[in-house]
């Protein structure tokens, strides 16, 4: 069985440094906001090259504490794509605002700029884009509509860590950017963690202070805040695997770039290419067909896992029940009924063997 994702393997790659920094964490004796988170904000700073970067707990928190730092809350709006993993709409509702849901794109599933303006109200207040699977959001477009309606523009950066726009880093296309570490990231840590990146220096006050129970000097609580802080070992096993990420990327793209142009079936819609390798570092690797059941019936049985992500919409959840019109996104709903995420092996063979046998479909 060809697996969808072996974290085991991947890390199997580090293990030897990665039980180093385990050892200098444990020894250290400092295990909460110490050496290792501090190295790694400015690490991965630089390396998205924005001024600050802010561990925190994990992702959703990442975007939680941009909108709480931008003081959005209750009577607010906030754009988000319809088509995302749900944390994009709970973090936003999570300060007490709404999420207003914006169609995707049919060709790169990402939201649709055209769209965006008429969604705009007097309560909204910001811009959520995704850079879903790893592709980067068309963000000029986006970077226009924000700047005219004043709205702040956040970048959903949890599936794209290393992807370019223009020569510039997924992390530093907007006011700010939240970033998930999640073991099966292309940057994962080895349990949950996250972070923000941004170039607003009062934003990153704000934020480091509302990560850590609202406070900037111990026992001295400027906000009402948070305990979201980077754990110091996630912190040092980052470190260690943030040396690597481009490499990473570069095998996805290399084995995304086969896909794309070895896997030919009329049954199966590939994802549009990137319009620069850069553009995208393939989180994902998406395929559509209607025939969705049968094909991952076909794959497994032929020693193949894949997995659906995501297979239902935020506007059919019980959670955000009786809160959207769900006809109105025909697009989204077409996409989750047919998207399905296969392997992206590091391992010629096993690529050309997944191809093959797509190809037999």
């Amino acid at each position: 069985m060809i697996p969808f994702l072996d974290l085991k393997l991947i890390n199997q790659k580090y293990e030897t440094e990665l039980k180093e920094v385990a050892k200098r964490v444990i020894d250290s004796g400092w295990y909460i906001l110490g050496d290792e988170v501090e190295k790694f904000e400015k690490e991965f700073a630089a390396y998205c090259g924005t001024k600050y970067c802010i561990g925190v707990s994990n992702g959703l928190d990442a975007l939680k504490l941009i909108l709480r730092a931008y003081d959005i809350g209750a009577g607010d709006e906030v754009i988000v794509p319809a088509n995302t993993f749900i944390a994009t709409a709970l973090a936003v509702s999570e300060v007490g605002a709404k999420p207003i849901l914006v169609e995707p794109r049919n060709d790169t599933y990402l939201i649709n700029p055209e769209l965006i303006e008429a969604a705009i109200t007097d309560k909204t207040k910001a811009i959520i884009v995704v850079h879903l699977y790893g592709r980067v959001e068309e963000i000029d477009k986006v970077k226009q509509i924000a700047e005219k309606h004043n709205l702040k523009l956040i970048e959903d950066a949890a599936q794209a860590h290393g992807a370019n726009y223009k020569n510039i880093k997924v992390g530093n296309l907007g006011n700010a950017a939240a970033f998930s570490f999640y073991p099966g990231k292309n940057l994962g840590a080895l349990g949950d963690a996250g972070a923000i990146t941004t170039n607003d220096e009062e934003l990153g006050r704000k934020v480091k202070a509302l990560r850590n129970y609202g406070s900037e000097k111990k026992y001295i609580h400027e906000f009402k805040g948070y305990n979201n802080r980077l754990d110091e070992m996630q912190a040092a096993f980052l470190r260690v695997k943030l040396k690597y990420l481009d490499n990473e990327n570069y095998l996805r793209q290399e084995t995304a770039a086969k896909y794309l142009d070895s896997i030919v079936n009329g049954k199966i819609i590939l994802p549009a290419k990137p319009i620069t390798r850069e553009n995208h570092v393939w989180h994902l690797f998406t395929i559509r067909t209607n025939n969705r059941n049968s094909l991952i019936k076909y794959l497994s049985d032929n020693g193949i896992e894949t997995l659906i992500h995501y297979p239902m919409e935020i506007f059919k959840q019980v959670a955000y029940k009786g809160e959207y019109n769900v006809a109105q996104y025909g697009i989204t709903t077409a996409i989750v009924n047919e998207v399905l995420s296969i392997p992206i092996p590091f391992d010629e063979n096993e690529a050309q063997y997944i191809i093959d046998v797509i190809n037999k479909f």
